[in-house]
């Protein structure tokens, strides 16, 4: 028989297929494959073929949009929202609007076009997490924006249309409705139990042990109770914070350690899958960021199955492979990935 799960955070439920549950060799999706021909606008070389870089971490002797840096970030080509021009926030009868104004901007997290998280040290990947800090810190002095997202296409599945390892960093004017749910769950907890929703979980999380998929001094990764997808993995801080863009130094190479971990074990599992990930952030600029039960953390999705009819008509979502078995199966895969943990 299936079990029905609740979220605590947004108050969703889903369904677990915990009798006669998909096995990973169930899962039919299609192959990520990097063909890796024609000019790539992201690779060494290709710097002309980019707006001109907006930061960027390169050797010193070298000069800028040209060859030699390590991480870089420029404007998407075709922005979803513009920098330039006043919000104007109006009203057409009965509906809201305003213009399109934010920002819309590129990590190109590596010169080299077929290496992924795994594929790159710890201090390479800290490099990608304090450049997207840098320019979180940079956008939310904008008192125009509200909210800082930060997430990763890798994939043609998971919506990518440059193959290239990058994340892409948008500034909002306002709140988006998925964020706010769980705002509101963490405040509605928070003024019940006195406590963090999030730091409850964790702690539940490492007492259960059944979920758990990597972990060191700083970082928390598991499969959560109530998955939306399957192989679902969270990570996030041990230490409260609310804000990605506060933390700490000493964190950043634990997080890359421990993000690499995650994409190298699910990939053993599922080879050449396609997958997002999703920072998610307290708001920046407004009542709402200055509260402190939130909690930030990441989301990372494998793109395993398709969203149908069921779950847009419901807001369910189905779970094939419990969370609990998910999490044994990528850890399996320890023994083989010792070399991945610097």
């Amino acid at each position: 028989m299936a079990e029905l799960r609740r979220d605590p955070i947004t108050g969703r439920w889903i369904i677990v297929q915990t009798e006669n549950p998909d096995v990973p060799g169930d899962y039919v999706y299609e192959p990520n494959v990097i063909k890796g021909d024609g000019d790539c606008p992201f690779c060494y070389g290709s710097e002309s073929m980019t707006p001109p870089e907006i930061e960027v971490c390169r050797e010193p002797s070298t000069n800028p949009n040209t060859p030699g840096w390590g991480v870089r970030v420029v404007a998407n080509r075709f922005p979803a929202l513009y920098i330039e021009g006043d919000i104007n926030r109006r009203g057409i009868g009965m509906y809201d609007m305003s213009n399109g104004v934010g920002a819309h901007e590129v990590l190109i997290e590596t010169p080299y076009h077929f290496k992924d998280f795994p594929d790159l040290t710890d201090r390479e990947v800290a490099l990608v997490f304090s450049m997207a800090i840098r320019r979180s810190l940079d956008l939310m002095r904008d008192k125009r924006f509200k909210y800082i997202m930060i997430f990763k296409n890798y994939g043609h599945d998971a919506g990518a249309s440059i193959e290239h390892p990058h994340s892409q960093i948008i500034a909002l004017p306002m709140v988006p409705k998925n964020v706010m749910e769980e705002i509101k769950g963490a405040q509605n907890y928070f003024d019940y139990r006195e406590r963090c929703l999030f730091c409850d979980i964790l702690l539940q999380e490492k007492e259960e042990k059944k979920r758990i998929v990597a972990e060191n001094e700083h970082f928390l990764a598991f499969c959560p109770y109530v998955s939306r997808f399957p192989f679902e993995i969270w990570v996030m801080p041990k230490v409260h914070n609310g804000y990605f863009c506060n933390m700490p130094e000493h964190e950043r190479l634990p997080l890359a350690s421990i993000m690499r971990l995650v994409v190298a074990k699910t990939k053993k599992v599922f080879p050449n899958m396609a997958y997002n990930f999703i920072i998610h952030s307290s708001p920046v600029n407004g009542d709402s960021a200055e509260r402190g039960d939130y909690h930030w953390h990441i989301e990372f999705i494998p793109k395993l199955t398709r969203i149908a009819g069921f779950e847009w008509g419901t807001g369910f979502y189905m779970i094939p492979t419990p969370p609990e078995a998910a999490a044994a199966y990528l850890n399996e895969q320890e023994e083989e990935l010792k070399s991945i943990e610097q």
